[in-house]
């Protein structure tokens, strides 16, 4: 047997690795002779890097910079030296966990410590650069990350602007001319679970706004900034990104990095999983088992077990969920390549005590899904 365990974390209470470590054991009591790959996945949340470098060997490095409100912060970010390849995940430098709830704010929250992650892995000798953007505390448009990268956001008076995205509805001009000349050789590559344009209805002010402390009247108001935010850079960079797929992503982050970085932008579960090399791991396996902590109809929008499933059709694996809990309409995904799915409760407990007694859970669900399946082996 060769199986294939490729879960994402499970917040709150394990790390990728760990629930992959989980499972494995729980199957290797029932198949003590199979053989065992563990890819730790994610999709450009929470976890990308430490999945990410688990699984290549990578090194964790740090960084202190300007932290959402300002306060610095150790941020961690990834290394891959056989590649020259560095992976941020912005929240460590942007992020809403960051943030007590009683002072989230996002009129006034900046990605200038992403920048400043950018920054350092350009000084690294970066050739290229993912953009992990999830979990952002941010509705800046990315404006802070740039200007730590020596775009000038001016004024009518010239000066420079304030922090946050609502400052941005005094923006006059944009100069380039102190821009980062690296950024313009490394390639650049957004890892995200979202597809929200920048404005509008659907845009990263009216979806994400309100989680990061903005009021129905702040929303308003967010949305008009970033709009002429983009306007002008529609006019400095000769091209407007903000109506394209995942530009709304991270408080318009995805924005800049399209706009100035001319980053691509990737399902984050296709960057991981290019990265770790679960393609080439999946051939000729028997059976893949992935999960996530609430298994249900969004992960139809490109969550790791959706995206683990896609890879592991195209080489026709069947594929088994385990997950802490299944929500309303998990079931549309059995028409997306997954086989079976499996929530870890054994009887009632609080979310608490699942988080606590996951790893015990994670392998007994797993050696469940072991004895079944040898069972139905036989009969066949």
């Amino acid at each position: 047997m060769k199986i294939v365990i490729a879960p994402d974390s499970f917040k709150d209470s394990l790390s990728a690795q760990g629930v992959a470590d989980a499972i494995a054991i729980g199957l290797a009591e029932v198949w003590p002779d199979a053989q065992l790959i563990k890819c730790p996945m994610a999709d450009g949340g929470e976890g990308t890097v430490e999945s990410v470098l688990a699984a290549c060997n990578g090194q964790l490095r740090h960084a202190d910079v300007r932290g959402p409100l300002g306060a610095t912060v150790n941020a961690a970010w990834g290394w891959l030296p056989h590649s020259h390849t560095a992976i941020i995940e912005m929240a460590e430098a942007s992020g809403l966990q960051l943030v007590p709830l009683n002072q989230r704010d996002a009129c006034i929250s900046s990605t200038f410590g992403t920048g400043q992650l950018i920054r350092a892995a350009l000084d690294a000798g970066a050739q290229r650069v993912i953009l992990a953007i999830g979990g952002s505390a941010t509705n800046d448009g990315g404006a802070g990350a740039m200007q730590a990268l020596g775009v000038k956001l001016l004024d009518a008076q010239g000066k420079a602007l304030e922090p946050g995205g609502l400052a941005l509805q005094q923006l006059a001009c944009i100069e380039l001319g102190d821009i980062d000349p690296r950024l313009a050789t490394v390639r650049f590559d957004i890892a995200a679970d979202v597809d929200n344009p920048l404005c509008g209805p659907h845009g990263a002010s009216a979806i994400f706004g309100p989680q990061k402390g903005a009021s129905p009247e702040q929303v308003q108001q967010l949305d008009q900034a970033l709009d002429h935010f983009a306007e002008l850079c529609a006019q400095a960079l000769h091209k407007d990104v903000r109506d394209e797929p995942g530009s709304g992503a991270a408080g318009g982050l995805g924005f800049a990095a399209k706009a100035f970085l001319d980053a691509q932008f990737q399902a984050g579960v296709e960057v991981v999983a290019e990265l770790v090399g679960l393609a080439e791991a999946v051939k000729n396996a028997d059976l893949v088992i992935t999960g996530e902590g609430r298994f249900d109809a969004q992960t139809l929008r490109g969550k790791t077990p959706f995206g683990v499933a896609r890879i592991a059709r195209e080489h026709g694996v069947p594929v088994i969920v385990i997950a802490g809990t299944l929500g309303e309409g998990y079931q549309a995904l059995y028409a997306h390549g997954i086989d079976a799915a499996f929530a870890l409760a054994s009887g009632p407990m609080t979310l608490a005590q699942a988080c606590s007694e996951a790893p015990r859970l994670l392998r007994e669900r797993a050696s469940d899904i072991a004895r079944v399946w040898r069972m139905a082996a036989r009969k066949v």
